[in-house]
């Protein structure tokens, strides 16, 4: 009778390498579930919430690259298109313009930047292009570009305001207090406004303006402001007289306010002196049209009357009048005598 021998457990050296697998296994999971379980336990949510987590991150992704897709092949474009369509023909299209704050420029100028956008679907408009265009006039400061649902489009303008006339060869110009050109106007449209002439005198407005105002009572007499040399002002008043002031802004400003007062006192605006010089410190110097030759006549007529008294062997008679320099300007005056 045959007899079966089994064999029971592995080999030694099977058994060996088994284990030398085993021990293996179980040292690298312990290390990675160290790692891993280290930084799950840093993260402040639970495992549910960050598997919620995951499963979005996941979801995202994949919309992210079917958007992306769709954005190559155009499909929001058709999309917004179809949308345009549909308000279109529902009647959301620009059929009227409303302008407001227009006083002083000419509106058709602002319709003439709108009209484009006439018949243009609603939701198609370009408000931000729109309201750059009418910055681009020169009467516009700012402006404000809305859709009023269904079919209107409402411009609200903030206009500039003419601050003065800036004369150049003859033409004039509309500034803003800025020095900002806003149109050519006839010589009637500059009628009482300030006339500034000079180069650059458009850039000097707010220190005239801050001259200006350190005499309040000479302001409005102020008809014309000649910016000379870029450096100093000449005023001229609505009486025709000039007035030459110094440089610096203090030093004008001292001039100024020293005429003032002068002309409170003596009321020089009006009077027979043609100019006023106060370019040197402490004197003014004095332009009477006509002096001179009034002191050449009497100095003539004085020459003559003691030719005949030599002549006739008697002494001439004294000599009065005012002096005056050969320029036609009166003898300086030092403008300490004339202040209050």
């Amino acid at each position: 009778m045959a007899q079966t021998i089994r064999r029971s457990g592995k080999g030694v050296r099977r058994a060996a390498v088994t284990r030398g697998a085993k021990a293996r296994v179980a040292t690298a999971r312990k290390q990675t579930g160290t790692l891993v379980g280290q930084a799950v336990r840093r993260i402040p949510i639970s495992d549910e919430a960050l598997h919620r987590l995951l499963i979005v991150g996941m979801v995202g992704g994949v919309l992210a690259l079917l958007a992306a897709g769709a954005m190559v092949a155009g499909v929001p474009d058709m999309v917004e298109q179809h949308f345009a369509e549909i308000a279109g023909n529902a009647g959301f299209k620009v059929k009227r313009v409303e302008v407001r704050g227009v006083n002083r420029m000419n509106e058709l100028t602002i319709y003439e930047k709108v009209l484009g956008q006439r018949d243009e679907v609603m939701s198609r408009l370009d408000l931000a292009a729109l309201r750059t265009d009418l910055l681009q006039l020169s009467w516009v400061k700012d402006a404000r570009v809305a859709r009023q649902l269904p079919d209107t489009l409402v411009v609200d303008v903030v206009e500039r305001s003419p601050h003065a006339v800036l004369r150049e060869n003859g033409h004039f110009t509309l500034i803003d207090e800025t020095g900002h050109e806003l149109e050519a106007v006839p010589a009637s449209r500059a009628k009482g406004m300030l006339v500034l002439t000079g180069t650059g005198a458009e850039g000097q407005i707010a220190g005239l303006d801050k001259l200006l105002d350190t005499a309040p009572a000479l302001k409005s007499q102020v008809a014309e402001a000649e910016w000379v040399g870029n450096r100093r002002w000449n005023l001229t008043f609505k009486t025709g007289q000039v007035l030459a002031l110094p440089e610096g802004d203090d030093e004008g400003a001292a001039a100024l306010l020293t005429f003032a007062r002068m002309d409170g006192v003596d009321r020089l605006l009006g009077g027979k002196v043609a100019a006023f010089d106060m370019r040197v410190p402490d004197r003014i110097y004095l332009r009477i049209p006509g002096h001179a030759d009034e002191i050449a006549a009497e100095a003539k007529a004085a020459a003559v009357a003691k030719a005949a008294a030599k002549a006739s062997g008697t002494s001439a008679p004294a000599r009065t009048g005012t002096s005056a320099d050969g320029g036609g300007h009166a003898a300086p005056r030092p403008a300490a005598t004339a202040k209050d």
